[in-house]
């Protein structure tokens, strides 16, 4: 039985969480991994305090924007993908 863990910052809404939870069970079982029954996620929230890309926080990032364009929603609310 695999056991998915993801780690998101606090802010989303539990629609848009239930529909992430729906896309790796279903990627899981489309790859044939384990059926979907049996594929369970863990997802763990965090303050945006507590999350950083580089050594800016999400929350300075978010503060930074809006400072910059006086519009919060200009803030990303997640980093940039890295490619490893």
């Amino acid at each position: 039985m695999p056991v998915v863990q993801v780690t998101l910052t606090q802010g989303r809404s539990p629609e848009t969480i239930r529909s992430m939870i729906s896309a790796v069970t279903q990627a899981l079982a489309d790859t044939g991994v384990a059926p979907k029954e049996n594929v369970r996620v863990l997802v763990t929230e965090i303050p945006t305090e507590h999350f950083a890309a580089g050594d800016v926080t999400i929350a300075e990032r978010k503060a930074a924007q809006t400072a910059a364009t006086g519009d919060p929603a200009a803030a990303p609310t997640t980093p940039p993908q890295e490619t490893p």
